[in-house]
């Protein structure tokens, strides 16, 4: 992940993000949905206990922020090819899920929809809708899901 323009306070909280958290990751799409999910939905801020712990919580917000954008715009970067195998990469890191039942999940509810950043508008964030619902296309075949349930 590329974050550029840090300040070297900013740089400390970046390697700290990715010593504690990032670092264990193994796909970019199970980043981006880590990032995403330290978004607050009434605050738009980025939160992370142990980050505020050590830094300040406007350092931390903010670098949280510009590694949700960078990671973003790095998933965009890849090809279609790409994105369907680090989403398998994903999934099979998953542990404890049934993997169609997880498919269901994400036709039903759209969850992909929530990892784009805010600063995300236009073309960049409809080639993620598309390309995600692409992707699960495919998954439908691979892990047998015949349509979502509208009333699960």
């Amino acid at each position: 992940m590329l974050v550029t323009h840090l300040s070297t306070k900013e740089q400390d909280v970046l390697d700290d993000l990715w010593a504690r958290s990032l670092s264990h990751i193994p796909s970019a799409y199970g980043r981006l949905v880590y990032l995403a999910g330290l978004r607050h939905p009434d605050t738009g801020r980025y939160e992370h206990f142990g980050l505020t712990q050590s830094h300040s919580s406007a350092d931390a917000n903010r670098v949280l922020r510009q590694s949700h954008e960078s990671t973003f715009k790095g998933w965009i970067d890849l090809s279609l090819q790409l994105k369907m195998a680090d989403v398998e990469l994903y999934i099979v890191a998953l542990e404890n899920v049934d993997k169609a039942e997880l498919i269901d999940a994400w036709l039903r509810l759209t969850p992909y929809k929530n990892l784009v950043p805010a600063a995300i508008q236009g073309p960049e964030r409809l080639k993620h809708f598309s390309d995600f619902e692409a992707i699960l296309g495919l998954l439908k075949n691979v892990y047998g899901v015949a349509s979502p349930d509208p009333y699960a």
